[in-house]
């Protein structure tokens, strides 16, 4: 049995166990370090996450964006509609959909830096900063971790493990045991994230179960839901990915794209389309404040949101690259790295604005112009604001029951994608992991995220501690960058040779550079 599958596999139940017998003290030791982490290293978040964009969209408009992920001749394994469609589901799926009417709605009674404005400007600030948590800053640090996993899976034909892509860094022979810490260390963020997202979600599908159609908000129903999501994602997860999550991430986009529809059609539309344009102008005019936005200078002041909001995101996102890399990697072989880089940071931010501008910009006119009440609904039982906003759309249960369908295959599409990249990440990066190894996992997680979203704060309590494994990640992330800057210098680039030879022709006009 593989090494990093037995010590992972150990920490990651040792540490749930915690989390589950005493929530209570693992949260606030949790909660205690994190709080430590992030006092004390918000400048670092913040500036290594802007280093990430910066980055990449230098390689992706540099001669280097020509390489393939894979041989030059090598096409694309999924269509590019499939591509998108688990992009998006495997990177945002159940997060997007629980904080789409959620994170406008919070950030407006509690605004950013926007207190004393009116509240029509509390809105709009409110839904610029939910823009920026879900545009190019996320999907950037999924991007490096997936760029140099798949370059060195599929270019250069290694095993797709993040230490394997830092020999070019640590030297083809590093130390072993640090190969292993890291990979154990990527296991462990990976499992307790998926966890975490999954019961998240599960607490959702309860909540809109309950709303929709008063079904009880109990144990036992949580426990019904997670062993049906469990059968289905292990059955997918033995499909593959050409057939279980590419299926189910096709059906995801379409049930997407219908309650957009329908929320544009019988929705505020004017409304939804100028905030749209207004949020997408605020985001590109406030990036890189935002995205170096800290103030320390006064204590305790716009600093503290910045901590419970951006940074937390960041760590969130960090401490998930592993996965969310690793699967964007396994989807993206046969493209290049500029296909790769603006695909990754383009499309999947831009649906996600739709979505954000559609549902959150919606209950917003509501509340402001309609006097609903979904921002108290929101500030006292977040899994219950998606579906008490449909409610106040015709056709609620209708649409009510798309959201869940949505939802809990989201979950399905989540696990099924992290089993397979934590089965693949404890085989020695094998493309093709067995099948029990895939049901180990499948149980794992299961079991974790039943045991947890069944106990009081033991869900919160674990994520928070799994934010903390951002830290080091974000060292690995910036390590990572100097890994494939060294390992691309050394490729043979046919884009390379052409830039070359036209600053030789520009310095010698007749191509004899031995003529003076």
């Amino acid at each position: 049995m593989n090494i990093v599958f037995i010590v992972a596999a150990i920490i990651i139940v040792i540490f749930a166990a915690l989390a589950f017998l005493f929530p209570t003290q693992f949260g606030e030791i949790a909660t205690n370090v994190y709080d430590t982490v992030a006092t004390n290293f918000s400048w670092l978040f913040l500036l290594a996450v802007f280093i990430f964009v910066v980055f990449l969209i230098s390689l992706a408009i540099s001669p280097y964006g020509r390489i393939k992920f894979g041989r030059n001749d090598e096409e694309p394994e999924f269509s590019f509609r499939s591509w998108i469609g688990m992009l998006f589901s495997g990177g945002l799926g159940v997060g997007l959909v629980f904080y789409g009417v959620a994170e406008p709605m919070t950030h407006m009674a509690d605004a950013p830096f926007a207190k004393e404005m009116a509240l029509g400007e509390q809105a709009r600030v409110a839904m610029g900063y939910t823009f920026f948590h879900w545009g190019m800053s996320q999907w950037a640090v999924f991007a490096i971790a997936g760029l140099a996993i798949g370059y060195y899976q599929f270019r250069r034909e290694r095993n797709g493990l993040i230490s394997t892509a830092l020999e070019p860094l640590f030297g083809m022979y590093y130390p072993n045991w640090i190969r292993k810490v890291i990979d154990i260390l990527a296991v462990i963020a990976t499992v307790t994230g998926i966890a975490t997202s999954i019961g998240l979600g599960i607490m959702q599908v309860n909540g809109g179960l309950n709303i929709t159609y008063n079904i009880p908000n109990n144990n036992v129903t949580l426990m019904i839901i997670t062993l049906l999501m469990t059968v289905i994602f292990i059955i997918s997860a033995t499909t593959g990915l050409k057939r279980g999550v590419k299926y189910l991430s096709n059906m995801n986009m379409a049930i997407c794209v219908l309650l957009i529809l329908f929320v544009l059609i019988f929705g505020p539309t004017r409304f939804i389309l100028e905030t749209f344009v207004v949020g997408l102008g605020d985001y590109i005019t406030n990036f890189i404040p935002y995205s170096l936005r800290l103030n320390p200078f006064v204590e305790n002041g716009e600093s503290q949101w910045v901590q419970d909001w951006t940074v937390f995101y960041w760590a969130w996102v960090i401490a998930w690259s592993p996965f969310i890399g690793a699967f964007i990697a396994r989807i993206s072989r046969g493209r290049t790295i500029r296909e790769y880089v603006l695909g990754v940071l383009i499309i999947p931010p831009l649906l996600s604005f739709v979505w954000m501008a559609t549902l959150g910009g919606s209950a917003i006119y509501m509340d402001l112009f309609e006097s609903t009440n979904l921002v108290d609904i929101v500030q006292d039982d977040n899994t219950k604001a998606l579906f008490a906003f449909f409610n106040e759309l015709p056709f609620g249960l209708v649409t009510s029951t798309l959201a869940i369908v949505l939802i809990f295959t989201f979950i399905v599409t989540s696990a099924d994608s992290a089993t397979y990249i934590v089965s693949s990440m404890t085989s020695n990066g094998d493309l093709n992991p067995s099948m029990r190894m895939k049901i180990s996992w499948g149980i794992i997680i299961a079991s974790i995220t039943l045991a947890l979203i069944t106990t009081d704060d033991g869900l919160t309590s674990l994520q928070t501690g799994a934010i903390v494994a951002g830290l080091p990640f974000t060292f690995i992330l910036l390590m990572l960058i100097i890994s494939m800057l060294i390992a691309l210098r050394k490729e043979p680039n046919e884009a390379l040779k052409r830039v070359e030879k036209r600053k030789m022709k520009k310095k010698y006009p007749d191509g004899n550079p031995d003529r003076k």
